[in-house]
């Protein structure tokens, strides 16, 4: 993945792509996972949902809410890991070039482990 695209594709569509995969393999209907994200918070209908689909209209911020219904990983949606289940990169991302901060290299965990605080 380098700059904003991924194998041509935006990475908002790229997004849209994993959201619409997902749903497809869990047999979920766009109406069910707006009618899932709304009873989390998130007031959504299925012509959001199709629009989400498509790679428009997407804010991270409700990232972590999709993933909960789609029961995955952010990760996974962002296309950083093949494992919907995992948190962590499949590959530890590095800059391309010396002072090349397009791609920020990961460091550590993602998420907290029990009991650590930040």
């Amino acid at each position: 993945m380098a700059g904003s695209t991924m194998n041509g594709t935006s990475r908002h569509q790229f997004v849209g792509q994993r959201l619409r995969s997902r749903r497809r393999r869990l047999g979920m209907t766009q109406q069910q996972v707006a009618a899932r994200l709304a009873e989390l918070g998130v007031p959504c209908t299925n012509k959001t949902v199709s629009t989400l689909e498509l790679g428009a209209g997407l804010d991270v911020a409700k990232l972590p809410e999709l993933a909960t219904v789609l029961d995955c990983s952010v990760t996974y949606l962002l296309g950083l890991s093949e494992d919907p289940g995992r948190w962590e990169p499949d590959v530890e991302l590095r800059p391309q070039a010396v002072g090349d901060i397009a791609e920020p290299r990961i460091l550590g965990p993602l998420v907290p482990s029990r009991g650590q605080a930040w």
